[in-house]
């Protein structure tokens, strides 16, 4: 794979990641169920979100960001994040509403995004694990873990999946 290509597919990766943290999640799936899969399976049908798991099962913030990506809204996507919010993808930095816009728009904005599990929640807290597929590709898995403060993600980190 060109270095080229490979940079635009951990680019993707990131982006990836943060959408899939921009789906709601209701405050009943964040209590103290061991195995947060089944509750969230439960919750709805992922048929409606085209994901593997439920909408529902994603804190609100992160439910709007899968949303954004997938609906390829830019505006959305960045309303997402706290003004001082952060993305870091795979290992780069993106600060504040602007940075994050410029970054979701090269890199972002265009693919789909499939959230296929909840790995980690707590208070303000979800990690998903995700496939990512820029515009054409067959995509690839990443986990995407979103930090939250009431309606806005305030961190977002894209790592690839192992």
């Amino acid at each position: 794979m060109a270095a080229t290509t490979a940079g635009a597919v951990r680019r993707r990766v990131g982006a990836a990641a943060l959408a899939a943290a921009a789906w709601p999640m209701p405050a009943g799936c964040a209590g103290d169920d061991p195995d947060p899969a089944p509750a969230a399976a439960r919750s709805a049908s992922p048929a409606a979100t085209g994901s593997a798991v439920p909408r529902s099962a994603l804190l609100p913030p992160v439910a709007a960001y899968v949303d954004a990506v997938n609906g390829k809204d830019l505006d959305a996507l960045t309303k997402a994040f706290a003004p001082d919010g952060q993305v870091v993808d795979v290992g780069r930095r993106f600060a504040g509403r602007d940075a994050i816009r410029g970054w979701a728009d090269r890199e972002v904005i265009g693919g789909a995004l499939t959230v296929r599990g909840v790995v980690e929640r707590r208070d303000g807290y979800q990690k998903l694990l995700v496939t990512f597929a820029p515009g054409g590709s067959g995509g690839f898995a990443a986990h995407y873990a979103f930090t939250v403060s009431g309606s806005a993600i305030t961190r977002a980190d894209l790592t690839y999946a192992n």
